[in-house]
């Protein structure tokens, strides 16, 4: 709890002794106000500070003058019935600012509890990067480290930059940036984010971005960017608000003045306290409070519900129109796929698998290229590399290789047509590795992406949520996509498309009808990232381009993180739509009843704080939502 809200929380209970005790306490005329005066100013001065603020800016029709106004008014009417031989209701007065209070109170609970999730993506910037000087760890301030600089990262420390593991091995807890709390192991070679933390081993990290481009800077750019933009929701009420208020003091002043003034010209006694009292009520039922406060309050849980999932949205606007969309069109490679090349399939011939796949892990022992690091991470074997005595390289068909003084051939149909090898056809799609020893056929090897394990959660939760139009952008060749949407059963496909493709599509698929989301990753999905009206990006393997174009960042690159979005902005607008009938509908009843004469004050009460606490409540609920696994 902050100290504002202790503060807070300290009045309310001070004034709610008070005003109980006071029940207890006989007093009349002047003391009896005064009394009543003292927890009023207890819980009322800020209000009436801000009251008196508005007044002075020109600025004045907002909820506080009303309580204000309410209020005061409530107390020189309970004065006059005092003076009048009447018991005055003061604790009215006191109880419709104690309660309206604890409404408030309730409501910069929800605030924080949100503000401390998005904290939790705030708090990824490290103070400090070491680096090793003449024999000495000097910490430096981040900026002032360059690509190429060597880091040092020790247990316990906040990875300062993105770079490459060239010593060490570790694990890193990404929670603050992904939303998932179990460590990712990390090795040479690997990858490190900076705003993870390094639990366990000692690091040296080759620096790949400077400090304004690294992951933490970017999404922190993207959070304070996130709170200026309203959603449609948000901003009706706010207009309605400004057009509202200066209505209802407007109406209340006719009720006050309107009905006496006819009694009189009626030739009967005006009861000009009965009109102004009735007009006092009408004002404390038609406060705005319930719509002003619980409406961005709950899109602002929203927010924060998502940032504790490690989803970070850069807007209510995108929170709002995610609640809306019919249709899901997702990129493959790196989306939907690792983005990897992975050994899938070994189909051998007249020698064993682990023979075929050594001699062709061997023959690509030089390559650097992705297909000839997956052939040997399939081997998961230390290479002898003395038994290789030469390698020959042909460019876009494959290697020959001595080994053993075997002479091998490892390609694809064309390097085996050129030495009238007879490969045999692989029914899988993929990249096929045709291997041959001394022109004899030996098999073939299939390398493909590897598809993520939550990509298929991830479209069956969609359709759950009623989004049945899921559609599959990609570059790859025909065979490749239909295996991966068949995979997935994913029912519409395009591909072999070029990046101008992919927008031209798109174009196509929304056609003026669908609110359409697309999920990408990289540099040449970013236009179609920014013509979508949700355009979602990866945000650890992502380029900065497609994260820069996107509306919605997933902080660990897991598909299922789109259905959980979705389902949280459902949740929201759902929210939205309870409080804005139910506070509409209490008080359209209770204005007609106080403008009757059948509410009195404590009904008043209800129908402005009673409803603004219950609707505040009702936006806790956008902080509870179920994680999808």
């Amino acid at each position: 709890m902050t100290k504002k809200q202790k503060k807070m929380l300290i009045r309310i209970i001070l004034a709610s002794i008070l005003l109980i005790g006071l029940h207890f306490v006989p007093q009349k005329g002047l003391i009896k106000l005064v009394l009543y005066l003292i927890p009023y100013i207890i819980i009322g001065c800020d209000i009436l500070r801000k009251a008196f603020r508005g007044l002075i800016n020109k600025k004045p029709f907002d909820e506080s003058l009303l309580m204000a106004i309410a209020t005061l008014g409530a107390f020189v009417l309970a004065l006059y019935k005092e003076f009048s031989g009447l018991s005055g209701d003061y604790p009215e007065a006191v109880a419709v600012m104690l309660f309206y209070q604890i409404g408030e109170f309730f409501q910069m609970l929800a605030v924080n509890k949100s503000r401390k999730n998005i904290a939790k993506l705030m708090d990824i910037r490290a103070d400090y990067a070491n680096i090793q000087k003449d024999g000495k760890l000097q910490k430096v301030n981040p900026n002032e480290v360059s690509i190429g600089d060597i880091i040092i990262i020790k247990a316990g420390e906040r990875v300062p930059l993105d770079g490459f593991i060239i010593e060490g091995s570790s694990s890193l807890n990404m929670s603050s940036l992904t939303g998932e709390s179990i460590p990712k192991d990390v090795a040479l070679n690997d990858e490190v984010i900076s705003g993870s933390i390094n639990l366990t081993g000692f690091l040296k990290v080759k620096v790949s971005k400077t400090y304004s481009e690294s992951t933490a800077s970017k999404i922190l750019e993207l959070i304070e960017g996130a709170g200026s933009k309203k959603s449609k929701s948000e901003d009706f009420i706010s207009k309605f608000a400004r057009v509202y208020t200066p209505c209802v003091v407007l109406g209340a002043i006719l009720l006050a003045f309107i009905p006496p003034l006819f009694e009189i010209f009626t030739n009967s006694v005006p009861l000009w306290n009965v009109w102004i009292y009735r007009a006092l009520i009408f004002l404390v039922i038609s406060c705005p409070c319930a719509l002003v406060v619980s409406i961005p309050l709950t899109f602002f849980a929203g927010l924060g519900a998502s940032s504790a999932n490690g989803i970070l949205i850069k807007g209510s606007n995108y929170l709002e129109i995610l609640s809306k969309i019919n249709t899901v069109v997702f990129d493959k490679t790196g989306t939907l796929t690792h983005g990897v090349f992975e050994v899938n399939a070994i189909h051998h011939n007249k020698i064993n698998e682990e023979q075929l796949i050594e001699y062709t892990a061997l023959s690509e022992s030089a390559s650097t290229h992705p297909i000839a690091l997956s052939l040997k991470r399939a081997y998961n074997k230390e290479l002898d590399f003395s038994r290789v005595k030469d390698i020959q390289e042909i460019s876009g068909s494959g290697v020959i290789a001595k080994i053993d003084d075997l002479e091998i051939i490892a390609g694809n149909e064309k390097l085996m047509e050129k030495f009238n090898i007879k490969p045999i056809k692989c029914h899988l799609s993929g990249t096929i590795i045709h291997v041959a020893i001394n022109k004899s056929y030996m098999g073939h090897i299939v390398i493909s992406d590897v598809i993520k394990e939550s990509s298929k959660c991830a479209i069956q939760e969609l359709k759950k949520l009623g989004i049945k139009n899921i559609i599959m952008l990609t570059g790859d060749i025909e065979s490749s996509a239909s295996q991966t949407a068949k995979k997935l059963n994913i029912d519409k496909y395009f591909s072999e498309l070029l990046p101008q493709d992919k927008l031209q599509k798109l174009e196509e698929i929304i056609n003026g009808k669908n609110i359409t989301a697309f999920i990408g990753d990289g540099i040449n999905d970013a236009p179609v990232l920014m013509r979508a009206d949700v355009g979602i990006s990866m945000g650890n393997c992502g380029s900065d381009a497609a994260i820069e174009a996107s509306d919605v960042v997933l902080g660990d690159d897991n598909p299922t993180k789109v259905p959980l979005a979705v389902r949280i902005s459902k949740k929201c607008l759902n929210i939205v739509k309870q409080n804005i009938v139910f506070a509409l509908s209490v008080k359209f009843i209770c204005l007609i009843l106080g403008a009757l004469g059948i509410a009195n004050m404590w009904l008043a009460i209800f129908a402005d704080v009673g409803v603004m606490i219950i609707c505040i409540l009702n936006s806790f609920r956008a902080f509870l939502v179920k994680k999808i696994n």
